[in-house]
């Protein structure tokens, strides 16, 4: 096009040219033209055919030159719009029915999180600037964040880092260590090229300090130059540093390579114990004995969630009463407007209300689901509902029996086994922005973006509460319109958006267009091969 308009636009100033009158004035159209073609008849000369096939064969070359390069062009162009019209934003402006097991666009994406020839390796414990002890915070899933940043945390300070110590007097009153949920050797190990891990500080060391190791806060999301400027400092001085409720205290946006780290920290070194992995896959195997594919929702409708989100569930005063007294807890939380807090998308959906978002999406009555979680708040009364809309319900509880015995004492060990048939689900579903919710979100699509689907609470809570002003079809229809963005499809990814631990960008890396042709190309040049090989073989025989 940019060629033919150039054509077109020395064609017209040309004839205007023409018409232009040497004094400025525009004579009458015929009298040029007459002048033009009797001047041309007077000034004819004989036809130079050898020119004319000279200007003939340089024009072919230049009109292949030119449409060689707008073929290879579009060629190019009609690749890379192929390739990014597969990766549409589910945000409603394409209506095409979305596959409600499995994304379509997965197979484009894959986790990459190997470090870069650059990254230089750990330094030696004799050499490091000091020992740097962490105190994780929360739950099980709160402390595996806070462990992998502190992974981060002593490779910016050229620390040797200490085994985390585990939180014992958060809500969930467990006295499991780091060795009691986590293989502490292969998380020393895997780690050994980006930093030096040990067990405890060693005895000789800790005896010839004259003060005790020096304990310190850091703010939340704090970001590398924190560190490098408040923290080391103290740490060169006192050489043993304890960072306290250390639970996302290390900034979401940070160096690519430390993002790597913090995925190599997460979704690799932290492997779970023996026992704990054994019974999970023995639960998982149990689950695909029974089912070809299965959902695992984890509702995270226990007390404390509850109390914390400051939202009102329709118990009445009971309710409100023992949740307000959970809610005490937390001295630094502000009294909340249970409504408004619903309308803001900020409450947990109830078990019920889970169900009919599943069904509405079109998961069928047959479909088997995993119900992960701990004592649901209102017992079996708050599932009932559930059940009757998934029959085929099932739990931890129910699968293992006596095998779950030696867990039960301890929650973390629990939902560890929980986190483990959730992330080889086929499909899992959140119903909260909690911790839990955020890892398993992250590492599903670190492990090839399997369905994960995150209810769009803000939009659905009206939708819920007017269900009953509408038919189930249309209800069903926008239950679909309002979750579209929300399913776990890989363009819902961007850089800087919500948690890193949730959305780990920098950790997924895009196929190139090429790897499917290429891979389908080896396979045939591997038929190919194996099938001569016969005719060789076949030949040799008869010979």
């Amino acid at each position: 096009m940019g060629v033919a308009n150039a054509w077109r636009f020395s064609v017209i100033s040309a004839n205007l040219a023409l018409l232009q009158h040497p004094n400025g004035s525009i004579p009458g159209n015929k009298i040029v033209c007459w002048k033009w073609r009797s001047s041309a008849v007077q000034q004819r000369k004989p036809i130079s055919w050898p020119l004319i096939c000279g200007l003939m064969l340089f024009c072919l070359g230049m009109i292949s030159l030119f449409t060689g390069h707008v073929a290879s062009d579009l060629d190019w162009y009609s690749q890379r719009l192929v390739k990014r019209s597969l990766y549409f934003k589910l945000d409603g402006s394409n209506k095409a029915p979305i596959d409600i097991w499995k994304s379509e666009n997965a197979k484009y994406y894959y986790g990459c999180s190997k470090r870069s020839r650059k990254f230089r390796h750990a330094i030696r414990e004799r050499s490091s600037n000091g020992y740097l002890l962490i105190a994780a915070s929360g739950g099980l899933n709160q402390q595996r964040t806070g462990i992998s940043d502190a992974v981060v945390v002593a490779r910016i300070l050229n620390a040797t880092l200490v085994v985390p110590e585990l939180d014992h007097n958060s809500y969930w009153k467990d006295d499991s260590d780091f060795v009691n949920i986590f293989d502490v050797n292969w998380f020393i190990s895997y780690l050994a090229k980006d930093v030096t891990i040990v067990k405890r500080v060693p005895d000789k060391f800790m005896r010839s300090m004259e003060k005790p190791p020096y304990t310190m806060r850091v703010p939340r999301k704090s970001p590398p130059e924190y560190y490098l400027d408040q923290v080391l400092p103290i740490l060169k001085r006192r050489h043993v540093l304890q960072l306290t409720k250390f639970d996302y205290r290390l900034a979401n946006n940070i160096d690519e390579e430390l993002q790597k780290l913090r995925c190599r920290a997460n979704f690799h070194a932290l492997r779970f114990t023996k026992p704990i992995q054994e019974l999970g896959h023995k639960l998982l195997m149990r689950m695909r004995e029974t089912a070809k594919r299965f959902i695992a929702v984890h509702l995270r409708f226990e007390a404390d969630m509850l109390a914390f989100s400051g939202c009102y569930f329709g118990g009445g005063e009971k309710e409100r009463y023992e949740l307000g007294e959970i809610r005490k807890r937390w001295e630094t939380l502000p009294d909340l407007d249970a409504d408004g807090e619903r309308r803001r998308g900020k409450c947990p959906l109830t078990p019920h209300e889970v169900g009919l978002m599943l069904r509405a999406l079109g998961f069928a009555n047959d479909t088997y689901i995993y119900v992960a979680s701990g004592d649901i708040y209102g017992g079996e009364e708050t599932l009932r509902p559930l059940r009757d809309l998934f029959p085929n319900f099932y739990t931890k509880e129910m699968l293992a029996n006596e095998e779950l015995k030696p867990f039960l004492p301890f929650s973390s060990r629990l939902a560890a086994i929980d986190y483990i048939v959730c992330d080889e689900s086929d499909v899992f579903v959140t119903n909260n922005n909690g911790n839990m919710a955020k890892i398993l979100a992250g590492r599903r699509r670190y492990m090839g973006h399997k369905r994960t689907i995150r209810p769009n609470a803000k939009r659905l809570s009206p939708l819920l509460m007017e269900r009953d002003q509408m038919d189930w079809d249309t209800f069903a229809r926008k239950v679909k319109a309002v979750q579209r963005g929300f399913m776990g499809e890989p363009d819902e990814m961007r850089p800087g958006r919500g948690e890193f631990h949730e959305y780990p960008y920098s950790c997924i890396c895009e196929k190139p267009p090429s790897d499917d042709v290429n891979k389908s190309r080896d396979s045939q040049n591997k038929s190919q091969e194996i099938k001569d090989l016969g005719r060789e073989t076949r030949k040799k025989r008869q010979v």
